[in-house]
């Protein structure tokens, strides 16, 4: 039987690193599995990743385009963004979608809990499912500079399994919003 409480990892010591406003790195002195010593970098973040699907009356999703720095390239993902730990999650959605996208929504189901990257970062994410979309102004934040697609869900999923949307919250989003919807029989 498995013991999933048990942490066969000692921690030696652990000191900070590095921080900025959005993450920060720790490196810890540890024992691994094995005994053998070793480090351990973990990078933590400040806020919570939330991603929105939104899909309109006619089976339509909306999906954000812009530069990823990090990448050095373009990206096609759903509309997301972080949401302070301490704040509700759905609120952090709500105000997401409206400054990516201008809907809002009077329909929502978080559909997904994720970990982006759980071997070197605690970060947690959400998922959303937006229904019953009203039409609104985008407000895009400075380091933004989106442009958004209108594409059937299916062609979303289509992107995701063909490797157009790399994004990992997006990839998990769209297929699990596929099934509930199928389910639903919305599509």
């Amino acid at each position: 039987m498995i013991d999933e409480n048990h942490n066969p990892w000692t921690t030696l010591s652990s000191e900070e690193v590095y921080q900025n406003p959005w993450i920060k790195v720790r490196e810890d002195q540890v024992l691994n599995p094995k005994g053998g010593k070793g480090i351990y970098g973990v990078v933590s973040f400040k806020n919570k990743a939330i991603g929105i699907i939104p899909v309109d009356s006619e089976g339509y999703t909306y999906l954000v385009g812009q530069y990823r720095y990090a990448l050095n390239e373009f990206c096609w993902e759903i509309p997301m963004g972080g949401g302070l730990i301490e704040n509700d999650m759905l609120e952090s959605a709500q105000r997401e979608l409206q400054e990516e996208t201008g809907f809002t929504a009077a329909r929502w189901t978080n559909i997904c809990r994720l970990h982006t990257s759980n071997s070197v970062t605690d970060e947690e994410g959400f998922v959303f499912l937006a229904e019953e979309l009203t039409a609104g102004e985008t407000a895009f934040e400075e380091t933004e500079e989106l442009h958004i697609k209108r594409v059937h869900f299916t062609e979303a999923v289509r992107m995701a399994l063909n490797n157009e949307i790399t994004d990992a919250i997006s990839v998990a989003g769209i297929l699990k919003a596929f099934l509930l919807l199928q389910e639903q029989g919305k599509l």
